[in-house]
């Protein structure tokens, strides 16, 4: 009878153990599934912060891609004007150049029988003019037929007209008119920088046969660079000359640089409906940009001011977002796991939509993703 008595006292003391177990665990799932409790100790040692809910400037952008560009007016493709052989390029990709420089050296027989042409009609001219002057005193004076006259005046007047105009074609070759009536005449012409700018393409070399439709070198001048984006025609209405425009060169720098919208395209590219915007870059000289950088870019159309969370704030967990509010703190903080209604971000804050829930609230700024992944 004894034994059963402390068999039965046994029993009741590990039924009465398993029961404070059990309800020990449920305490415990009951209070991680909403409250998360962290020592002194912890909190030091994690480095954890608290904060508030901060005011904080929301913009609403449209996002676009584009490329650094230049002018057309600071862009030059250089060419001739008559087919011939390169006989010296000096230059190499990357050279600068100044406005008027020599670029390549041509030569061709075909510059010789144009200035050979240009001589023999300057010849002419003299004796031709004075014949059309001899004509028109006698036909004043009634001695000659009015025949002899008009012949003699078109005679002069069609070699005029042609004289002008291979002293025209000599001028575009760069060759002296003046020189060549002097008697000097060359088979090489020059091709002189149109513009001041860097060499960014050279086609030829010595010996190439380049013709009036070849690109021999293009010339970019750098001076002023601006962003040339393009918007959906969707976005479009949106978008007024003067707004903000945020921009990175993701292949080249995380930097993030600052533009403004100068120029809205007036008409829509009909094969994939988009418009292009110009925008003038803020502080392009201190930036190592090169024409056809591909950018990335924000256009900043309204601003807000909301109530945000900083990012290390904020756990996205399955799709929701959670911050940890302090409860107490006495022996230990405790913290209750709290949803957010999110709004905008930016990369340093997420706007909280039900601010309500966090006023006058201490929030754990610094750990909490820690705590709420575990």
């Amino acid at each position: 009878m004894k034994n059963i008595y402390i068999l039965f006292i046994s029993l009741a003391f590990v039924a009465c153990g398993n029961s404070e177990k059990n309800n020990e665990s449920t305490s415990e799932a009951d209070l991680n599934s909403n409250t998360i409790v962290v020592t002194p100790a912890q909190f030091k040692g994690e480095g954890m912060q608290l904060g508030t809910l901060q005011k904080q400037d929301f913009n609403g952008t449209v996002k676009t891609n584009g490329m650094i560009d230049v002018p057309p007016s600071n862009k030059a493709n250089v060419s001739t004007f008559m087919g011939g052989y390169i006989t010296k390029t000096p230059l190499l990709i990357g050279d600068k150049v100044k406005k008027g420089q020599l670029l390549v050296t041509l030569e061709n027989p075909e510059f010789v029988e144009l200035q050979q042409q240009y001589l023999e009609i300057a010849e002419q001219l003299n004796y031709l003019k004075s014949e059309f002057e001899r004509q028109k005193t006698l036909h004043d004076e009634n001695i000659t037929s009015q025949k002899n006259f008009l012949k003699a005046e078109s005679t002069y007047k069609s070699s005029l007209a042609h004289y002008n105009g291979l002293q025209k074609k000599l001028k575009m070759l760069n060759i002296n008119p003046t020189s060549v009536e002097q008697g000097q005449i060359t088979s090489t012409v020059n091709i002189y920088a149109p513009i001041e700018g860097y060499i960014t393409k050279v086609n030829v070399s010595n010996g190439t046969y380049v013709s009036p439709a070849d690109t021999i070198l293009e010339i970019i001048d750098t001076a002023h660079i601006h962003l040339e984006l393009i918007v959906f025609e969707k976005d479009i209405l949106n978008i007024k000359k003067g707004q903000k425009i945020n921009f990175k060169i993701p292949e080249a720098s995380a930097k993030t640089f600052e533009a403004e919208v100068h120029l809205v395209g007036t008409s829509i590219d009909a094969t994939n409906r988009t418009v292009k915007i110009h925008g003038h870059i803020k502080d392009e000289k201190e930036a190592s940009f090169i024409v056809g950088m591909f950018v990335e870019a924000e256009i900043v159309i309204n601003n807000t001011n909301s109530f945000a969370l900083p990012n290390t704030a904020v756990a996205e967990i399955e799709g929701d977002y959670f911050a940890l509010v302090l409860e107490s703190k006495s022996a230990n903080y405790t913290f209750n796991k709290t949803k957010i209604n999110v709004g905008k971000q930016t990369e340093n804050y997420i706007e909280v939509l039900n601010y309500n829930d966090f006023s006058d609230k201490q929030v754990l700024t610094n750990g909490s993703f820690m705590l709420l992944s575990e």
